[in-house]
């Protein structure tokens, strides 16, 4: 098989900081090629010099054989690559045709020509089975609409080796299924797809083969078909990775009800999606993880929980007690504690130090205080020993939190939060944006605060996390929870539940 890409020697540099490091890539025409690696290791530099967004400190691009000079992604389009970003380059306030065609010269004289170009992308979108409409405006699309018109577009534009940027990550396991039938269907006729992504069963799932950095640098490029998940993180991380938790036994005579929700509303407004109706039950020593893609009621049900929005009807009780619309410092002293979703707008104050941002949840505790006066040698040494215990790597406790990665970052929001021993854990997608190794802790921590009894409610939109760590599946679409369901349960079913079909209907049609 022909190479359709080879990347030699490519060298980076940012003020001296190295991105890239000699790094050999070389994808095979017709293939689906994997790019793995951790945040940092240097996946999104390289792909951003084949695209022309970065010129390379030193090495050579060559296509089908042809040694190329990518200046631009102007040059790259016309050398036929196509890159579908992870935040789509779309304008909502044109229509799907306009998107398409802007920055080309689709003219008819001094007009724009855009019913020939409607033609032509209707034509391109029954081939692939992608039928849009040319006229509907973006904003009116689904996500998964809006990836398939950035698919169309660089069809359009004569694409033949495409770059997908985590792809998957705002798709439904349904839109998942369908975007690896595209692939397929590219494949096929002679496209070639470089796939970077985080998530491995996808990688075992749809790729050929895999290329690993670490650090800047390949460490390896191995056949997926003589490879398995594991080596795969070990070759990311540079050290086994545990990606299998074991969750103790409990025993349900013994497990009481931590929190309850009945029938819970919150009325709709601009930005906010209204819940309707929610029951919901956690237990201690259970973890219940909420599914759904992004935007359909999970940070209002969250909010609701923790006092941040106002309930219009129903009841929210912790350990029996009614905390309906509860201010969220009576949420707090009930023994919740929150890993917020967005970590730098809730989380930490990024102009502070550790152990201030320490300090945030434990203005009370009695040992850090004397009188009017903070007891400042106490609060270091706690900080200290959360550093120790959550392997948080960092100068001195006196680094601000600015200055801390994502992951480490993440690391003293959870140190901070399960060091308060709470009876109720609410983790919103504790993994989100953090690399392999990071995540296996993160993760590891939250089943042992299972483990030691408290309940925990999980939000993720990576629905192998939920199943990994779920005791019980909520489902969640348009603010309704359509059913709860046990983790084994089918992938297809779950996809149906977040496209809004109630498990009952499925259940009554695997029935019929």
């Amino acid at each position: 098989m022909a190479n359709a890409l080879e990347m030699k020697q490519i060298c980076k540099y940012f003020s001296g900081v190295r991105a890239n490091y000699n790094v050999n890539l070389t994808v095979r025409q017709g293939e689906v090629h994997a790019l793995l690696g951790e945040n940092g290791a240097g996946k999104s530099t390289l792909m951003n010099i084949l695209y022309g967004l970065y010129s390379p400190t030193s090495g050579e691009i060559y296509l089908n054989g042809e040694k190329v000079d990518i200046t631009s992604p102007e040059k790259a389009i016309k050398l036929g690559i196509g890159m579908v970003h992870q935040h789509f380059m779309l304008v909502p306030a044109l229509s799907v045709i306009e998107n398409v065609v802007l920055g080309m010269n689709e003219t008819k004289g001094p007009m724009l020509d855009l019913a020939s170009a409607s033609k032509r992308l209707t034509d391109l979108a029954k081939q692939y089975n992608m039928e849009l409409d040319p006229n509907a405006k973006v904003s009116q699309l689904t996500v998964g609409q809006q990836q398939r018109l950035e698919i169309l577009k660089a069809l359009y534009r004569g694409a033949k080796l495409f770059i997908f940027d985590e792809p998957t990550a705002v798709l439904t396991p349904q839109e998942v299924d369908e975007l690896f039938n595209m692939f397929k269907l590219l494949t096929s006729e002679g496209k070639t797809i470089i796939f970077i992504t985080h998530k491995l069963p996808e990688v075992m799932t749809i790729c050929d083969r895999c290329t690993v950095l670490r650090l800047g640098e390949v460490t390896a490029t191995v056949d997926i078909a003589n490879t398995n998940r594991q080596e795969l993180a070990t070759l990311m991380v540079g050290k086994p990775v545990e990606l299998v938790y074991e969750k103790a036994e409990m025993d349900p005579a013994k497990q009481t009800a931590i929190l309850k929700i009945e029938h819970l509303q919150t009325a709709a407004a601009e930005g906010v999606k209204a819940l309707k109706d929610i029951n919901l039950e956690i237990k201690s020593g259970e973890i219940i993880g909420i599914a759904g893609v992004d935007g359909n009621g999970q940070s209002e049900l969250v909010d609701c929980i923790t006092g941040l929005l106002p309930v219009q009807s129903g009841t929210i009780s912790i350990d029996g007690q009614d905390l309906t619309n509860a201010s969220p410092k009576k949420v707090l002293e009930a023994h919740v504690s929150h890993i917020p979703a967005d970590r730098l707008a809730r989380g930490v104050l990024v102009a502070m130090d550790m152990s201030e941002n320490v300090l945030l949840m434990n203005t009370k505790r009695p040992d850090f205080n004397k009188g009017i006066f903070l007891q400042w040698n106490k609060i270091h040494e706690y900080t200290d020993e959360i550093i120790k215990k959550y392997n948080v790597k960092t100068p001195s406790r006196e680094e601000l939190m600015q200055n801390l990665s994502g992951g480490n970052q993440q690391k003293i929001v959870l140190g901070r939060e399960i060091e308060r021993s709470p009876r109720l854990l609410i983790a919103m997608h504790p993994a989100r944006g953090l690399d392999i190794g990071a995540t296996s802790f993160v993760q590891q921590n939250i089943v042992d605060e299972r483990d030691r009894g408290a309940a925990v409610l999980l939000v993720s939109t990576e629905l192998e996390e939920i199943q990994a760590l779920s005791d019980r599946i909520a489902v969640m679409f348009e603010g309704q929870i359509m059913g709860i369901v046990p983790p084994d349960t089918p992938i297809h079913e779950i996809s149906m539940m977040m496209a809004g079909i109630h498990y009952e209907d499925i259940q009554k049609e695997n029935a019929g």
